[in-house]
């Protein structure tokens, strides 16, 4: 499994500045970050994964979406921008065997590079690039803080409005590669 270790090492071969920051209570899943570190839940960044049916590749897929803690995403909107024929949130141990995190604590980096990665574009139009912002690991006792711009450009994560549903024609995902 994925853990702290494992993304401070990535980090640091892509000369990322971050913190691992050890929590002072133990999370069940990231939604709990806001709570443990005293902090508004915009700053808290939680991974969400999806089971999706359907014509991307005319297989089943997951996709991830980065959101703010708390919030969930339209499944509609999340079903129209990966052009899936259903969503629904993936089981804990299918989360668990593709990501190689905690199902619940996934951290937005290094996850398959065949898995579409949204980002709510909420979070890139109201938090500054160069605030930073927490998430999970894959530990209960651990975050990962980071400038809001370097996750975004790490992750390779495509923004998209996922309030409502969008009548947008469904995006083609290329395969995310890791940042030399």
């Amino acid at each position: 499994m994925k853990d702290a270790l494992t993304i401070h090492r990535a980090l640091l071969e892509w000369e990322a500045v971050h913190e691992i920051v050890r929590l002072p209570i133990a999370l069940a899943d990231a939604d709990e970050l806001p709570r443990a570190l005293g902090l508004p839940p915009e700053r808290c960044l939680v991974t969400r994964v999806y089971s999706c049916d359907g014509v991307y590749r005319g297989r089943r897929f997951l996709a991830g979406v980065i959101a703010p803690a708390g919030e969930r995403p339209s499944m509609e909107a999340v079903r129209l921008t990966v052009g899936a024929e259903t969503v629904q949130p993936a089981h804990a141990d299918v989360v668990n065997a593709v990501t190689e995190y905690a199902a619940g604590l996934v951290c937005p980096l290094l996850l398959p590079d065949d898995m579409p990665l949204l980002i709510d574009q909420r979070v890139i139009d109201t938090l500054p690039a160069d605030d930073v912002v927490y998430t999970a690991t894959g530990e209960a006792s651990t975050a990962l803080g980071i400038r809001r711009r370097t996750l975004y450009a790490l992750s390779h994560a495509k923004p998209a409005d996922l309030s409502t549903p969008s009548t947008a024609t469904p995006t083609t995902h290329a395969p995310r590669h890791p940042v030399p």
